[in-house]
């Protein structure tokens, strides 16, 4: 018996096309921090991974949690490029 694929969280708003305020709702948490959670921008606490897999109605194990946001937009955001264009 196979277990079930592991998938990132972003792929489960898309397969189910629930919303921020969809899961946020469902889920008992602030809207901004779904949407931190769902971009990358927050890894999200034993609790609150619980809330969201239970709002998407699967097992916490099913989903791939970590903070995804490259660093690289965030260093050239807060300083800009060196080059003026």
């Amino acid at each position: 018996m196979s277990q079930p694929s592991t998938r990132t969280i972003d792929l489960f708003f898309e397969e189910t096309g629930l919303g921020i305020e969809d899961v946020a709702v469902k889920s008992g948490l602030p809207p901004e921090r779904v949407e931190a959670i769902a971009l990358g921008r927050w890894t999200p606490s034993p609790a609150e991974r619980e809330k969201i897999a239970a709002a998407f109605g699967v097992d916490v194990a099913r989903i791939s949690w970590g903070h995804t946001m490259d660093p690289r937009n965030v260093r050239y955001r807060r300083y800009g490029l060196k080059e003026d264009f």
